[in-house]
C-alpha cells in the first residue's frame, strides 16, 4: 500500500509505500500462518474488491504475492495450513481467510465486534466479507496473551490500542526468537519514540502496547519485526529463505 505517512505514525509526512506480510511458522503440531493478506482476486479486479480504497489506499499486488502463491512458491498448499492467527481486521490482514476453510482460527476477544462494526473514520479500512465465510466455522476467541501450543513457542501477545483486539505475536525458533508486530507499530521509529499511528482506536492503549513489546523484547532478547516497514524489511530474510 501507499499511504499518507501521517496515518502510520503521528507526526509523519509525505507518502510511505509499504509491505503487506504474512507469516509462515512450522511447528511439530502445525503449520501456522500469521495473517493472510489482501484478497487474491484483487489481482485480476482490484475495484471490485476494494472500491475506491485501491487508489486511497494506493493497493498493488501481483499474482505472484497472492497469498496462495506464496505458499505454492515454498512447498506448500492451503491446505497444509492448520492454524490462522489474525492480528486485527483490517483489509491488508483478512484478505485470504477464505483459502483456509479446514483450518483452525484465533482472534483476540472484542476485535470481531469492531472488524463488523468499525468506529466511521475508521471504517473503509475494513472488509467483513473477508471474515464472514469464517463464521460458519467459527473463530477461537482468546483474552490475553496465549500459548499456542502451550510450549511457549508462538504465543499471541494481547496488544490492544490500534483496535480494540489487536495482537502482536512472540515466535521462538531454535536459534533465535522474533516478535512479529502486526501493526501494533507501523515502524521502527514508531516503536523507539512510543508513537501510535493516527487512526488508533485507542491512542493510550496503543502507546501502552507499544511499551509492552520493547520490554518482551528485552526480557527475551527478541528481534522486533515490523511488517510495515519498508526500511527494516530489506534486513530480513523472505521466502524461499528463512529462520530456524
Amino acid at each position: 500500500m501507499t499511504l499518507e505517512n501521517s496515518l502510520l505514525i503521528v507526526g509523519g509526512t509525505g507518502k510511505l509505500t509499504v509491505p503487506l506480510p504474512t507469516f509462515l511458522i512450522e511447528h511439530e503440531r502445525g503449520l501456522v500462518l500469521f495473517d493472510t493478506g489482501l484478497v487474491p482476486e484483487a489481482v485480476d479486479d482490484p475495484h471490485a474488491v476494494y472500491g475506491e480504497l485501491v487508489e486511497e489506499a494506493g493497493i498493488e499486488m501481483t499474482s505472484e504475492q497472492r497469498v496462495d502463491s506464496q505458499l505454492a512458491a515454498i512447498g506448500f498448499q492451503p491446505e497444509d495450513v492448520t492454524h490462522v492467527i489474525l492480528s486485527h481486521t483490517h483489509v491488508d490482514h483478512t484478505g485470504g481467510l477464505s483459502l483456509f476453510p479446514h483450518a483452525k482460527f484465533f482472534i483476540q476477544r472484542g476485535e470481531l465486534g469492531y472488524g463488523y462494526w468499525p468506529y466511521p473514520a475508521a471504517a473503509a479500512f475494513f472488509r467483513p466479507a473477508d471474515f464472514d465465510p469464517i463464521r460458519k466455522i467459527g473463530w477461537n476467541e482468546v483474552d490475553g496473551d496465549f500459548d499456542l501450543f502451550g510450549d511457549g513457542s508462538i504465543q499471541m501477545l494481547a496488544c490492544p490500542g490500534h483496535t480494540p483486539g489487536n495482537a502482536s505475536l512472540f515466535v521462538q525458533l531454535a536459534e533465535q526468537s522474533f516478535i512479529l508486530t502486526g501493526d501494533t507499530a507501523h515502524s521502527i521509529a514508531a516503536i523507539e519514540n512510543d508513537l501510535p499511528a493516527s487512526p488508533d482506536a485507542n491512542t493510550e492503549k496503543a502507546v501502552w502496547s507499544i511499551r509492552k513489546l520493547k520490554q518482551l523484547a528485552a526480557a527475551r532478547q527478541s528481534t522486533i519485526w515490523v511488517g510495515h516497514d519498508p526500511d527494516q524489511w530489506p534486513t530480513f530474510k523472505h521466502a524461499p529463505e528463512y529462520y530456524v
